[in-house]
C-alpha cells in the first residue's frame, strides 16, 4: 500500500513538473505578440511581475518573517532572478527568436562553473568540464557561428544578460546561506515565501526602471497578432501573469517536492523544448536541422552541469530557463532550479 502511494506520488508530481514547464515554456510565446504591438519590452515584464505580486500578496503575509530572517535572499531573488532575467529575456525576444533567447540562457550553469572554477578557484568536476563544452558547442550551433551569426547581435547579448542574472541570484544565495546560517537549526526558508517576496521586490525594482506610468494602456485593449491570428491583447496578459508566472511558480514547488533531483532536473530541460515547440507552432518561428540538433547538444550540456554544479546552503532558484527555471524552485539546489521566464 505504501509503494502503491509513492508510486501515485511520483505521477502526480511528474505531471505537475510537466504542467509547470509548460507554463513557464509559454511565457515568451505570450509576451512577444504584446511587444510586437507596440508594448515595451520593460513595460510587458513590469505588467507580468506587479500583476503576479498583487495576486501573491496573501502568500507574502503569511510567510512574513522572511523579511527579517532572510532579507538579503529575498533582495536577490527580487533583483536578479525575477527582474534581471525577465526584463533581458523579454527584451531578447523582442529582437531574436524565443528559442534561442532560452537557448541562450542555458549558458548560465556553464557560467557558474566558470565562476567556481576561476574566481572562487575551487575545482570542478571532469563531468561538469564535459557539459561546458557540450553547452558552449551546441550554442555554437544554435546561433549559427558558421554563417556569420545569422540573429541580431545585441539580442543575443541581452539573453546572455538573463544568463549572467541567473548566475548572479546563484552567487548572492551562496554567500546569503553562508552569512544567513542553516548552521543554526533553523528550517530553510519556505520556496513560496521566496517568491512572493521575490516578486514584490522584483515590480519594486522593475517600476523604477520601467516607468509604468507611460505604459500606453489603449493597447491592452486591442489586439495582438500571433502568426496571422488576432488574438485580444489582454487575454495573452493573463496567460503571462496567471498561466505562465503564478500556476507555473506553484505547480513547479508542488512538484519538486514530490519527485526525485535527477527527474526534476530532467524535467527542467523540458521548459526550453517547449517554448520552441511553442513558437514554432503559434509564432511561426522555425529553427533549422542544425539548430535543433544544437539545442539538443546544448540542454544536455547544460543539464550536465547543472548536475555537477555547487549547491547552495539554502535559498532556491526558481524554476525555468531556465529556468529558467526548473521545474521549479527547489530549497539549496541550483541542479534544479532555474529563474523563471
Amino acid at each position: 500500500m505504501h509503494a502503491s502511494s509513492r508510486s501515485q506520488g511520483r505521477s502526480a508530481g511528474l505531471g505537475l513538473a510537466l504542467l509547470s514547464a509548460f507554463a513557464f515554456g509559454g511565457s515568451g510565446v505570450a509576451a512577444k505578440p504584446l511587444i510586437e504591438a507596440g508594448l515595451d519590452p520593460l513595460h510587458v515584464v513590469w505588467l507580468r511581475v506587479a500583476g503576479a505580486a498583487v495576486i501573491m500578496l496573501p502568500v507574502a503575509w503569511r510567510h512574513r518573517n522572511l523579511v527579517r530572517e532572510r532579507p538579503a535572499l529575498l533582495a536577490g531573488f527580487g533583483l536578479f532572478a525575477v527582474a534581471g532575467v525577465q526584463a533581458f529575456y523579454f527584451a531578447s525576444i523582442s529582437r531574436i527568436p524565443v528559442g534561442v533567447a532560452l537557448l541562450v540562457e542555458y549558458l548560465a550553469p556553464a557560467l557558474v562553473l566558470g565562476w567556481v572554477r576561476f574566481v572562487q578557484r575551487r575545482p570542478v568536476t571532469r563531468a561538469a568540464a564535459v557539459g561546458v563544452v557540450l553547452a558552449v558547442g551546441g550554442l555554437a550551433c544554435v546561433v549559427e557561428v558558421w554563417a556569420g551569426l545569422g540573429f541580431d547581435l545585441l539580442g543575443l547579448l541581452l539573453a546572455l544578460g538573463a544568463a549572467c542574472c541567473q548566475v548572479g541570484y546563484f552567487v548572492l544565495s551562496d554567500h546569503g546561506g553562508q552569512d544567513g546560517g542553516s548552521g543554526d537549526g533553523a528550517e530553510p526558508p519556505h520556496p513560496v515565501g521566496v517568491i512572493a517576496y521575490g516578486l514584490i521586490v522584483g515590480a519594486a525594482v522593475l517600476t523604477v526602471v520601467s516607468r509604468p506610468w507611460s505604459v500606453d494602456w489603449a493597447l491592452l485593449g486591442g489586439s495582438a497578432g500571433m502568426n496571422g491570428n488576432e488574438v485580444p491583447a489582454w487575454l495573452l496578459l493573463g496567460w503571462i501573469v496567471l498561466l505562465a508566472t503564478v500556476l507555473a511558480y506553484v505547480t513547479g514547488v508542488v512538484s519538486v517536492r514530490m519527485l526525485s533531483p535527477q527527474v526534476a532536473g530532467v524535467v527542467a530541460c523540458l521548459e526550453a523544448v517547449i517554448a520552441t515547440g511553442l513558437a514554432w507552432v503559434l509564432l511561426g518561428e522555425h529553427l533549422s536541422a542544425p539548430q535543433l540538433i544544437g539545442g539538443f547538444v546544448v540542454l544536455t550540456g547544460a543539464f550536465i552541469a547543472q548536475s555537477a554544479a555547487p549547491k547552495p546552503p539554502s535559498g532556491p532558484v526558481a524554476a525555468g530557463a531556465g529556468t529558467g527555471a526548473e521545474a521549479g524552485p527547489v530549497e539549496g539546489e541550483l541542479s534544479h532550479g532555474w529563474a523563471p521566464h
